[in-house]
């Protein structure tokens, strides 16, 4: 079994009247990249800035490694972490940037400048030590600012959604270099995002937060494929949920509850399918999203390829078997 670095039991987190985050418990392993996802609101980040210290728990215990820090001011609970917007110093070069803590611990000259360099080497960052960030693009930013959480030696490193601003292409790149530096690095990773495909692309294991409560933790395949409340099928993914009589008549019998078919698991042409009238034809680039009717009923469905229904046409569509995902009412 992985061993547990981080441990949180039965935290609660709230004002007065109000609770953000309700008798939460949570382990994450070593060397382990988890993601707390979810809406705005769902707690994700009241999570992170609790295990760092800047938000007191009202209640439960926090662990890092065996040792309770659940009291402990920021500084000394030995995590790293990573802001939204980088929090570098604009007057500081990069190097000064991450040797900051550092020097505030007083360490040697020689020891700040060998392990300056060595994070500054695996983060990619090497060339840019004597700029200030304002001279530096959004990803070389955000490696100095990981850098430096890095640089004194902290085994967890908490992310707070730092891929926000960067444009779609820098954030796919450094996905990748997050990604590489946690696995060469050999840190655990707890990283907030709102963005499924963050999330999905880059995690061991993910949390799903909503109301402050946890709905599911999984791998991604697994949160996709499996999902185990209403909320992660409408949340995870794009799925139509079924009015009880469309279902009846795409599954073959009644359901006591709520039903979600993915897009990409309705199939049209289906021989001996419910006729539906395609109101919307969207062409996406890789994909085209059909929007149809069913009797008053609206569903949507994803087709791949140039083979594409008129709108206003007749077409047939059909559940893939054993796609759609039930959820009975309880006693019924």
């Amino acid at each position: 079994m992985t061993e547990s670095v981080l441990s949180l039991q039965n935290i609660h987190v709230g004002y007065p009247r109000l609770t953000v985050v309700n008798n939460l418990s949570l382990d994450v392993a070593d060397r382990a990249f988890v993601s707390l996802l979810g809406p705005s609101g769902s707690g994700k980040s009241t999570v992170l800035r609790t295990i760092a210290g800047f938000l007191p728990a009202l209640g439960g215990r926090i662990a890092l490694e065996g040792r309770d820090i659940t009291t402990l001011p920021p500084e000394h609970r030995d995590v790293g972490i990573v802001f939204q917007n980088y929090a570098l110093f604009p007057t500081m070069t990069a190097f000064e940037n991450i040797a900051f803590a550092l020097r505030v611990a007083n360490k040697p000259k020689a020891e700040i400048e060998k392990r300056v360099r060595d994070v500054a080497a695996m983060a990619r960052i090497s060339d840019q030590l004597d700029k200030k960030p304002a001279s530096m693009s959004g990803g070389q930013q955000q490696r100095v600012a990981i850098a430096r959480a890095l640089v004194t030696g902290s085994r967890v490193l908490l992310l707070d959604e730092p891929l926000s601003n960067l444009d779609a292409k820098v954030r796919a790149s450094m996905r990748q270099e997050i990604k590489r530096l946690q696995t060469e690095l050999g840190f655990t990773a707890i990283f907030v995002t709102h963005d499924q495909e963050d999330a999905l692309t880059m995690s061991d294991v993910i949390v799903v937060l909503n109301h402050g409560n946890i709905e599911q933790i999984g791998d991604g395949r697994t949160l996709y494929r499996k999902p185990a409340t209403p909320f992660i099928c409408e949340f995870i993914g794009v799925s139509n949920e079924l009015a009880p009589p469309l279902a009846a008549r795409l599954l073959g019998r009644e359901i006591n509850g709520r039903s979600f078919v993915r897009l990409e698991d309705v199939m049209l042409g289906a021989s001996g399918g419910v006729p539906a009238r395609v109101r919307h034809v969207e062409f996406l680039g890789a994909y085209s999203r059909v929007d149809l009717d069913v009797d008053g009923h609206a569903l949507s469905a994803m087709l791949v390829g140039d083979q594409l229904p008129e709108p206003g046409s007749t077409v047939p569509l059909a559940a893939r078997p054993g796609s759609a995902h039930i959820f009975e009412e309880a006693g019924l």
